[in-house]
């Protein structure tokens, strides 16, 4: 994909943070440390290293965080310097993305107190708290440690970039999770400088795009929900959105929950983060094909994708057999013989045994330097949506009906031609992009919208079972399973085949 322009500021203001945060899939040490350099700019750069320790606080109801802001005390040890304390209040922007605008307000502090004159300082902390209220119920709720190693690094056109490798562990609740990760953060110069020196780094170390902060996942690791799936959040719109703000915000939610459910592959083998990962690309795609034909952009392609994506479908047809459908045909398959018992729970530890081997090349895939370097082309290419705009504003809330409609005529034309199992899949993708359309777009479409939603979801769902059941028996096949359970699984298909197929291709 051709580089592109993200929106272009000569340096950051005041108070503002420009920052590029890189998970680091296959870890980080010694390994990861001569990797970084022999990356061309980093090459002639002598690195820092400092060792800090955060406490970060909130009240109770975690109020800072509703208000997507996070306040912090740190003690810096290293560089020379001996120990130094520093409090910093952050404010995020609204987007959901690796490429992150944040507010940033920091002063040095004599110690391991929060300095509440300090604070009121800083003019976001009067809007958040004009009363004092918040301040009264402050609280510690988790801390970090880590190593960072850090290059600052002059370019050319007066840029400045801090790169930092933070390699530790946050702490929360008697539970640890791990620090592996880049920040490149924006000192002076446009922002494409920092994918131009994250390129660079990709080539040679694996990186997965990275929304969430430390703050965010310290309070996630908190309350048992690190790695939670993360499911789609329609984005909050204005009362008369313009089209690309609505472009914008809707292909980086939808980026971000397939980011977002990748890097919770990387530690956990719950199945839904599979499935909310393949939710997230389709919901991307589906996004994708709404918005583009009115975007000033080109298509974006993203070819180093394709394994991970591959290897995400056949996990997912595994997982569903060894949750879902193997487990509802059982008790018809038994009925009561210890034979055919037996032969089932072979089926079933082959399924899971494959499912086992399928993660584990899940998590190769995510540790490829190509994964990263598609993923990242893509966050540049969502970056430089605010540049897309028609040369005439056009409001969102037409555009968004005239769509929906259109999507939903193709989709029943399918439907009412449907006449084969292939024919009956099509139809089904397109019954989920205009599920997807509508739950993005639900604000601003009228409430007979809703109506094709639940019709596009139960043809989605009759249609997937069908499906499933012969996905189940083909894998079953493929895994060698007893002949007899192949059979069975086959006659399920071909049972659900005639209750889903129209009578006249039945016949």
């Amino acid at each position: 994909m051709s580089p592109l322009r993200t929106p272009v500021a000569a340096a950051p203001a005041a108070g503002a943070e420009i920052e590029l945060k890189l998970a680091l899939p296959a870890g980080g040490g010694a390994a990861l440390l001569r990797k970084l350099a022999v990356v061309p700019a980093l090459a002639r750069v002598a690195p820092v290293r400092q060792q800090l320790h955060n406490q970060y606080f909130d009240t109770p109801a975690q109020d800072l965080r509703a208000r997507r802001a996070a306040l912090r005390l740190r003690r810096v040890q290293g560089a020379g310097a001996g120990e130094q304390w520093l409090q910093t209040l952050k404010t995020a922007d609204a987007e959901l993305s690796a490429l992150s605008q944040r507010g940033e307000w920091e002063t040095p502090v004599p110690g391991p107190a929060l300095q509440p004159k300090a604070l009121r300082a800083a003019p976001p902390w009067r809007r958040l708290d004009p009363d004092g209220t918040l301040l009264a119920a402050l609280q510690p709720c988790f801390t970090t440690d880590f190593e960072r190693t850090c290059w600052t690094l002059h370019q050319r056109g007066g840029v400045v970039i801090e790169l930092a490798l933070d390699q530790g562990l946050i702490h929360a609740g008697g539970c640890s999770a791990p620090i592996a990760e880049l920040e490149l953060e924006l000192l002076a110069g446009p922002p494409e400088a920092l994918f131009r020196l994250a390129a660079q780094i990709a080539r040679r170390v694996p990186v997965l795009p990275l929304s969430a902060s430390k703050a965010q996942r310290g309070f996630a690791l908190a309350q048992g929900l690190l790695d939670a799936p993360r499911r789609a959040r329609p984005p909050v719109l204005g009362a008369r959105p313009l089209l690309q703000d609505l472009a914008a915000a809707l292909l980086g939610e939808t980026f971000d929950q397939f980011c977002t459910n990748l890097h919770g592959l990387l530690d956990a083998d719950h199945p839904e983060l599979v499935h909310q990962a393949r939710v997230g690309w389709r919901r991307w795609r589906s996004a994708l094909r709404l918005c583009l034909p009115d975007l000033s952009l080109p298509q974006p392609t993203w070819p180093g994708l394709e394994p991970l994506l591959g290897l995400l479908g056949e996990l997912r047809d595994l997982d569903v057999a060894c949750t879902q459908t193997l487990p509802a045909a059982q008790g018809a398959y038994v009925d009561g013989s210890p034979t055919r018992a037996a032969d089932w729970e072979r089926t079933a530890q082959a399924f899971q045994q494959a499912a086992a081997v399928q993660r584990k090349a899940v998590r190769l895939a995510l540790q490829e330097p190509m994964t990263g370097q598609a993923l990242l082309g893509l966050v540049q290419w969502i970056a430089a949506l605010p540049q897309a705009a028609p040369a005439t504003p056009r409001p969102a809330r037409r555009w968004a009906r005239q769509r929906t409609e259109r999507l939903h005529q193709r989709w029943k034309k399918a439907q009412r031609k449907a006449s084969d199992p292939a024919s009956l899949h099509r139809a089904r993708l397109l019954a989920k992009r205009l599920r997807y359309t509508i739950e993005a777009l639900q604000p601003l479409l009228p409430g007979a919208t809703q109506r094709w939603h639940a019709q596009a979801l139960q043809a989605q769902e009759q249609v997937g079972r069908l499906r499933d059941v012969h996905m189940a028996a083909l894998l079953a096949a493929r895994l060698q399973a007893p002949a007899e359970v192949v059979a069975f699984l086959r006659g399920m298909a071909a049972a659900w085949e005639q209750t889903v197929l129209p009578e006249e291709a039945v016949d």
